[in-house]
């Protein structure tokens, strides 16, 4: 393994990272009705760790083959959204704008997937997981959206 390019991904993924620490779920996030499936908060931070590991190391796969373009373009597209969900949903409690970004995110995870797939099975295998969260997260923020209409609503006005 490259580990300078492997440097260089985690250091993406560490931005992405830091947004979530920025824009702490906090009051507003807990006063909010969420489903009774929703996960434990200390979940998350730990399959994000494990994520962006993932993502990272099949980045440092994929980077180096011929014919990667499209698969580096959908990472690059993919560690975008995943930045920008945070302080949308968290930061400015934009919960329907946040779930058009979590689409965005999904498709972006799945073109990765199916690119890498292509040029590398185990980077491929390493976006399974990530795909299936951000169907979880997804999921869970469009019930947010549902469960609370009038926080939607103010966000927006």
């Amino acid at each position: 393994m490259d580990w300078g390019l492997f440097a260089i991904f985690l250091a993406a993924c560490g931005a992405a990272a830091t947004t979530g620490s920025m824009f702490m779920p906090g009051a507003w996030y807990r006063g909010l009705s969420k489903p009774g499936w929703t996960p434990p908060n200390w979940v998350f931070p730990v399959t994000w760790t494990v994520l962006y590991l993932s993502s990272a190391i099949a980045a440092t796969r994929v980077a180096p083959l011929e014919g990667n373009a499209y698969g580096m373009a959908f990472w690059a597209m993919q560690i975008a959204f995943n930045t920008l969900w945070t302080p949308v949903f968290f930061g400015l409690h934009r919960i329907k704008a946040a779930f058009f970004i979590m689409a965005f995110l999904w498709i972006a995870v799945a073109g990765t997937m199916v690119t890498f797939f292509a040029l590398d099975w185990i980077a491929g295998a390493l976006f399974v997981p990530y795909l299936v969260w951000v169907t979880i997260a997804g999921a869970l923020n469009a019930s947010v959206w549902m469960r609370n209409p009038n926080e939607a609503a103010q966000a927006a006005g």
